[in-house]
């Protein structure tokens, strides 16, 4: 195995009138909570969104794992869906003091390009800012936080940026290069 040296960027949002919302793309793109956890849908989207740009570290998880992960309060995941298909997803992971991270959020190759990021990345991030409107308890949010990597896709940080998040801290580490789940060779043109 081989290592790449991958630089980490981090970004926030510190008030909800931070976020620039992109327009919504024309044709019938609708993004839905996925309110039931299920361990297969949240596997199936981490891997087809991550599988080209070595989204690896969640692969090893067990069934009991991912259940646990989706079952926490304020826990959420909104599915992007282009004429009734799954195109991405982005996944809201509550923290302490009204923070919340997008842990996770990416297209699945074949709907890139196609102007939906921008849209599924306002929805996802203003459902961040109402998250306690859904959870009875939670404290309001205060801060929504994501980071993106040298890995992700050649627009994700341009994406973030537009959305209103600001850079905060940026890190270089070295990683091993680890075999991922897809896409299937020559499923998507270079």
């Amino acid at each position: 195995m081989t290592n790449i040296a991958v630089t980490t960027w981090s970004l926030e949002q510190t008030a909800p009138t931070d976020l620039l919302p992109a327009d919504a793309p024309q044709g019938d793109v609708r993004i839905v909570r996925a309110e039931v956890p299920s361990p297969e849908f949240s596997r199936f989207l981490y891997a087809s969104v991550g599988g080209d740009i070595l989204w690896t570290d969640r692969l090893g998880w067990t069934y009991a794992q991912w259940r646990e992960h989706l079952e926490r309060p304020g826990a959420e995941t909104w599915v992007a869906y282009d004429r009734g298909t799954p195109a991405g997803y982005v996944e809201l992971s509550p923290q302490d003091d009204g923070v919340v991270e997008i842990e996770y959020f990416g297209l699945i190759p074949a709907f890139r390009g196609r102007r939906i990021g921008g849209h599924l990345l306002s929805v996802g991030t203003a459902r961040a800012w109402d998250l306690a409107d859904r959870w009875p308890g939670r404290a309001p949010t205060k801060r929504v936080w994501l980071h993106t990597c040298s890995k992700d896709g050649e627009f994700a940080m341009d994406n973030y940026l537009r959305r209103g998040f600001k850079l905060f801290d940026t890190k270089v580490e070295e990683e091993r290069v680890r075999p991922t789940p897809g896409p299937w060779p020559g499923a998507y043109p270079a």
